[in-house]
């Protein structure tokens, strides 16, 4: 049975482009169009698509309104397709808060270009379809969180996360559970195109007391820091000349997925921080991130794995727990204040 898709753009002719590159495919079928947020959703009501390709600028009733609208009235997948991301991500991040499953940017002058994107698009337009969109509500400002009590030693020195598609709003559920006085350091993995991760990490910062960045060589993991892997390379940590923790990057080619690599990331870490690491994988499609969270658990740290009701993709914790890499198995509103309370 093919996959129905309903193409939303304010403009005729990529809707007739997008329609023509989806035609090509076998295994997809565009049954309807529309051309704002309003009679996007008037058409996801009618045809009842199995995904929703939107764009975001549409004037009044914008992509927004569809989005929101749509998971209240009849929740179905939707990929945003547009060229706000290359100029304003915040947007972006507002529709998956609001219940959008994954995103893909639009070229920005030539749309003709998306001719040479069509694998991509198609590829992703595929994996979203098997999506559960889930609405969550946006945090506005740092949560207040209670503060770590002193403690004389820790169990563990290291929280690592790896997250793929709705990775975005389960990061930001977790790391808003974390308190200001978080005494060992984070570090992220998430598939996410490069242009994207820096915004990430200046959202994060708007709603994390904690002090989040993108990783560069030799940046140290310091305690109350969230270092985010750069989406060009696969960022581990390594030990320097001088016997010092640091974030480098590896050229080593991971077969699941790399730019970056949760494995690459998740197997350094359980090979610098041995029993004292603490891992968690969360929802998105594949197998990255599966190798490093058993190393992680083989050498004696604890492990976490989103569960399938909260995931929009129950694809990676899936495979890690059937692996046996995972040792517990919580909502993603329980897994920031679980980590904490292992330290």
């Amino acid at each position: 049975m093919k996959l129905k898709v309903l193409v939303v753009d304010d403009s005729a002719f990529m809707r007739l482009l997008l329609s023509d590159i989806l035609s090509e495919d076998k295994e997809l079928e565009v049954v309807g169009s529309a051309a704002d947020g309003k009679e996007a959703v008037t058409q996801v009501m009618a045809l009842k698509p199995d995904l929703v390709l939107l764009d975001m600028n549409m004037g009044e009733y914008d992509g927004l309104y569809a989005v929101e609208h749509i998971m209240k009235k009849h929740p179905v997948p939707i990929l945003i397709l547009s060229a706000v991301g290359n100029t304003d991500l915040e947007p972006i991040f507002d529709a998956l808060r609001l219940g959008a499953v994954d995103y893909m940017n639009k070229p920005v002058r030539n749309n003709s270009k998306l001719r040479s994107m069509d694998m991509e698009l198609i590829r992703k337009i595929k994996s979203a379809a098997r999506a559960k969109p889930t609405i969550q509500l946006p945090q506005t400002k740092p949560v207040a969180t209670v503060k770590l009590k002193p403690r004389k030693k820790r169990t563990y020195d290291i929280i690592v996360i790896g997250a793929s598609t709705g990775g975005p709003t389960a990061i930001e559920n977790v790391i808003t559970a974390f308190p200001s006085n978080l005494d060992v350091p984070v570090l992220i993995g998430q598939h996410m195109p490069a242009n994207f991760i820096q915004p990430f990490v200046d959202r994060l910062n708007k709603l994390s007391p904690l002090d989040v960045k993108m990783g560069v060589r030799g940046m140290v993991p310091r305690p109350g820091s969230i270092i985010i892997a750069p989406g060009d390379r696969n960022m581990v940590v390594t030990c320097d000349k001088s016997g010092h923790l640091t974030i480098d990057f590896s050229d080593e080619v991971f077969r699941e997925y790399n730019n970056p690599s949760i494995n690459a990331l998740m197997l350094s870490v359980a090979d610098s921080y041995g029993s004292k690491a603490l891992g968690a994988i969360l929802t998105g499609m594949g197998k990255d991130g599966v190798k490093g969270l058993s190393a992680i658990k083989a050498k004696g740290g604890h492990t976490v794995a989103q569960d399938k009701a909260t995931s929009v993709i129950y694809g990676m914790p899936k495979v890690a727990y059937d692996s046996g890499a995972v040792s517990d198995v919580l909502s993603i509103k329980e897994i920031g204040s679980f980590l904490v309370s292992k330290l």
